[in-house]
C-alpha cells in the first residue's frame, strides 16, 4: 500500500519509550507531524532544533509523533537523546513496519497529517541539501501554517534529506 497525498493515512499503533501504545487515530482533530528520526543522525539533530522551536508555538493544536525506526539504535540511546532534546512522544518502530508504510527513506523524513487524518505534506523539514548547507526555507513550518489557516500547503512534497533509515543489521 502506498500513501498518497490528499488521502487518509491508515491507522497505526506503536509503543512509546515507556511501552504505552499510541494510535494515529487517537490524534484526530489535531494536526499531526509524523517525524521519522534517528538519535545518531546529525540531520535529525539539526532539524530537531527548528522543529521544536516551532512546536512550542503549535503544541496546543499540533501533535508530533517522532518515530525511531533504525534497527541499529538501541532503546537506551534513543531514550537518552530524546530526553536531552526534549522530544515529545518518541515511538519505537522496531520492525520498520511504519517506516515501510510511509515509505520513509531518511531521518528526518516528515509527514504532515491534517485534522481529519489526510496526508497533506511529505518530505524535508527545510531546504538543506549537500550543496545548500544553510536552510532558507522551512517546508514543514510552511505546511503546518497553511493547515492552521485552513488552506492546503502550496508545496506538498519535497525530497527528504538526511541519513538513510537502517532497516537491516
Amino acid at each position: 500500500m502506498t500513501l498518497q497525498l490528499n488521502f487518509p493515512v491508515p491507522d497505526f499503533e506503536l509503543p512509546d519509550l515507556h511501552g504505552k501504545l499510541h494510535r494515529l487515530f487517537d490524534y484526530r482533530g489535531r494536526i499531526v507531524i509524523v517525524n521519522f528520526w534517528s538519535c545518531e543522525c546529525p540531520h535529525s539533530e539539526r532539524t530537531d532544533k527548528s522543529i521544536m522551536s516551532m512546536f512550542v508555538q503549535w503544541q496546543d493544536d499540533v501533535s508530533m509523533l517522532t518515530i525511531a525506526s533504525n534497527r541499529s539504535e538501541n532503546a537506551e540511546a534513543i531514550k537518552n537523546v530524546a530526553e536531552a532534546r526534549r522530544l515529545p512522544t518518541v515511538l519505537i518502530d522496531a520492525d520498520c513496519r511504519i517506516a515501510d508504510l510511509f515509505e520513509a527513506q531518511t531521518t528526518p523524513h516528515v509527514f504532515a497529517v491534517d485534522r481529519s487524518g489526510v496526508l497533506r505534506y511529505r518530505g524535508s523539514v527545510d531546504d538543506v541539501t549537500f550543496r545548500h548547507r544553510i536552510p532558507t526555507r522551512f517546508f514543514l513550518d510552511l505546511a503546518i501554517e497553511s493547515l492552521f489557516a485552513g488552506r492546503l500547503p502550496e508545496l506538498t512534497e519535497s525530497p527528504a534529506y538526511g541519513c538513510t533509515i537502517v532497516r537491516e543489521i
